[in-house]
């Protein structure tokens, strides 16, 4: 079978390294020549292109999966918004007639619940931060373009999988630094953290390929949010360091107070099947730790 990738990432490169352990021949798009070279040695067939630029997505092939995992690129001189809602409605344009499953990655973000609420695929979306807001204004362009026609007309479906933080290999040192420095912790010790360690959200991702119904959004998390005093005292015993303190909330300070949402992942492990190596982040912390020995 053949796939497309955009957003060739620390979550994006995972995927596509198993679909070519699979035998699946594979096409990756990158900005860069540079970066062109290094997908090719791994086996990936580079095309080089721009999101933001229209006549650079024009020469796709025919592909049973596209996978979109496009990131922001804070160096870069576009907005966040430019390149999530505008670039993404590019590649839709250059993607048309041209695959049968588009998987899309979003955020858990788009939730704006803060005060320790359960959100699940049914939860209001409302979104009080401006990341929130563009992640929900983008899925708004996937469902757009794909509910246009239905899937016999030839254009394909679509699937949206939110995910919370990744976390895992070359993905926690500036936290390690930050604990081994000392100090006290900036943050609500008691707001909820809702992780994904990247291996599971690989497993996500293939496993909505292949079971996902069409026009569904799935939630990627792990079983069970943490508190960040738990998250930090946990990373700080795998580093043989005492857990460490946070800094007095301001009265004056309420969004220090907010608590976030807590992530609800049964869809994800129900439907499509999912079964985590590492459940909770605890285990995932202590997986990494004992592969680095």
């Amino acid at each position: 079978m053949r796939k497309l990738i955009f957003g060739c990432g620390y979550l994006g490169e995972r995927v596509a390294q198993k679909w070519l352990g699979d035998g699946h021949e594979t096409w990756a798009l990158t900005r860069s020549e540079e970066h062109a070279s290094r997908l090719a040695e791994s086996g990936l067939n580079p095309l080089v292109g721009d999101v933001l630029d229209l006549g650079s997505l024009q020469k796709f092939p025919q592909v049973e999966t596209v996978f979109y995992a496009v990131g922001f690129d804070r160096t870069s001189k576009p907005s966040k918004r430019t390149v999530y809602v505008d670039g993404l409605r590019n590649v839709l344009e250059g993607i048309r007639g041209k695959c049968r499953r588009f998987v899309y990655i979003s955020s858990t973000s788009v939730y704006g619940q803060d005060n320790g609420e359960f959100v699940d695929e049914f939860s209001a979306v409302s979104p009080g931060e401006e990341n929130g807001c563009i992640c929900r204004d983008a899925e708004a362009v996937v469902w757009e373009h794909f509910r246009r026609t239905d899937h016999d007309s030839g254009k394909g479906d679509a699937i949206i999988l939110r995910l919370a933080g990744l976390y895992g290999p070359g993905r926690l040192l500036a936290r390690e630094q930050q604990l081994r420095q000392g100090g006290l912790l900036s943050g609500n010790p008691d707001a909820w953290l809702n992780l994904i360690h990247v291996e599971d959200a690989v497993q996500a991702v293939l496993a909505a390929e292949v079971r996902g119904q069409s026009g569904e959004t799935y939630l990627v998390c792990d079983d069970r949010p943490i508190r960040r005093r738990e998250y930090y005292a946990a990373l700080a015993s795998q580093l043989g360091l005492a857990p460490p303190g946070f800094e007095s909330l301001a009265a004056n300070a309420p969004e220090w107070q907010k608590l976030n949402k807590r992530c609800v992942n049964r869809r994800m492990r129900e439907e499509l099947g999912v079964e985590l190596r590492s459940p909770t982040v605890i285990e995932g912390l202590r997986n990494l730790f004992e592969s680095r020995q």
